[in-house]
């Protein structure tokens, strides 16, 4: 096009450029309509993949045609759930043929519009040029948009559609672990995207669990207890009881079933150890507690990994605490530390490599390898260990260490955990406060409550 074109020639091209006849049919108007059973012959993965296309090719999936996919989805086993999670991830993505047809045509619009004309009619032909790119670009938000996108929202709005979309979500992040594809990443985001939307503060009740509610409940809570598990029915009375408080998030479509639950222990002062919590008979008068501690939280969802509901909760049990017991003026986390042990024996594993090293080869690596030598033990704590060994064979500090935390015996030596607390309690604190990774705490429970408020006292970490 030159600019020897008219603006009544320009309005009436891209017009014609924007006639719907010109556009490609999207992938779901080119679908053939499936059958209305499928093969009873077919294996069962292929059978729930038909019901799949059903639903995913329709507008609005019929409501039985969803709960066919859920109920036979929820019948397969390991394999035939991924064979149809691969299918949902590749069969039913971005129809990209679509998109380059229509980037093609906008890029060629929005080519013949930039060259502009002159003359009286000229904002004419720029408002009809505008309008045009307006709609190619309404046009390609649509086609950009995944083919299960629509299945996934009517899944959504179904009975029991949610709590089976979860179930979906921890099958396909069992699946990622093991096959790390773009598609399924792809689908993975998007549904999480979803979820965080469907899940929302304002979708949640807040409800106190008690002894009173229905047993179907209180079973759910038992089985679900990730932290410290509730050993019998007078374990779960107790915590539910006096001076203990149990709280969940609930969703109206996932009724009797809380997707994340605290526990909540009344204390005077807070409590140094989780046995003080677990075993405090009698407990602390609830008109004189003046500490709430938070001692565990459980999911019940595991296709709900990485949605933070977590942190609403903190933050409605507390304004809740706040507003029913005004002498509660502390509020602390009393949780476990998974990943110290391990990254301590790792730390030592690789200072003990190092000192080899340096032994084996002498001098010539001194220069590189100091650089990663640093003391772990101070020269107190290593005379401590050296003291409560008995026959320490000429074994540095780091090496006895290193033996004794291969087994939990030492915690039934007085002598050795007297030795050891020391140093276990610094270098717990620098696992906690120094240990990065992409500038978040390096332990994922210490993470989550730095991440939701909790803080790390400088004044009370000594290194």
């Amino acid at each position: 096009m030159t600019r020897n074109h008219t603006p009544k020639s320009l309005a009436v091209l891209l017009r014609a450029r924007m006639h719907p006849d010109a556009l490609p049919s999207s992938p779901s108007q080119l679908s053939p309509t499936p059958p209305t059973d499928p093969d009873p012959a077919a294996p069962p993965a292929a059978s729930v993949r038909h019901w799949l296309h059903a639903a995913a090719s329709a507008t609005s999936p019929p409501p039985a045609t969803l709960d066919s996919f859920s109920d036979g989805y929820r019948s397969l086993d390991r394999v035939g759930r991924r064979e149809v999670l691969r299918s949902l991830a590749t069969d039913y993505d971005v129809p990209r043929a679509r998109v380059r047809d229509l980037m093609r045509q906008y890029m060629s619009v929005a080519s013949a519009a930039a060259i502009g004309v002159d003359g009286a009619e000229a904002e004419e032909g720029k408002e009809g040029a505008a309008a045009a790119l307006y709609r190619m670009e309404r046009g390609l938000r649509e086609a950009l948009r995944p083919r299960y996108a629509g299945f996934l929202e009517a899944m959504n709005a179904q009975p029991g559609g949610l709590k089976l979309l979860a179930v979906l979500r921890a099958d396909l992040l069992a699946l990622l672990g093991e096959e790390n594809a773009p598609a399924l990443r792809a689908l993975d985001s998007y549904l999480k995207e979803k979820l965080v939307t469907w899940l929302s503060p304002a979708a949640l009740t807040l409800h106190q669990i008690t002894w009173d509610d229905p047993a179907s409940l209180l079973e759910k809570i038992v089985a679900y207890e990730a932290v410290h598990p509730i050993r019998n029915l007078i374990d779960l009375k107790r915590r539910l009881g006096v001076g203990r408080r149990c709280f969940g998030y609930f969703h109206p479509a996932i009724p009797g079933e809380p997707l994340i639950f605290i526990e909540v222990a009344l204390h005077k002062d807070m409590a140094a150890s989780i046995q003080e919590v677990l075993w405090d008979e009698p407990p602390t008068p609830e008109s004189e507690a003046s500490c709430a501690l938070f001692y565990a939280i459980s999911s019940t969802q595991p296709g709900l990994s990485g949605i933070n509901l977590g942190k609403f909760l903190l933050k409605r049990v507390i304004d809740m605490l706040r507003r029913d017991m005004p002498s509660v003026q502390i509020f602390a986390t009393l949780s476990p530390i998974p990943g110290f042990m391990q990254w301590l024996r790792a730390k030592l594993a690789s200072q003990m490599k190092l000192a080899e090293t340096e032994s084996q080869e002498g001098n010539s690596l001194e220069g590189a390898s100091s650089t990663f030598r640093e003391s772990i033990l101070l020269p107190d704590e290593e005379k401590m260990i050296h003291d409560a060994i008995e026959q320490a064979h000429g074994k540095q500090g780091i090496e006895l260490l290193q033996d004794i935390l291969k087994t939990s015996q030492w915690v039934k030596s007085e002598k050795l955990s007297a030795a050891l607390k020391s140093p276990l309690m610094r270098l717990c604190a620098r696992y906690l406060a120094r240990e990065k990774i992409r500038g978040k705490a390096l332990d994922a429970v210490a993470n989550f409550h730095l991440q939701n408020g909790a803080v790390s006292e400088p004044s009370q970490i000594q290194f």
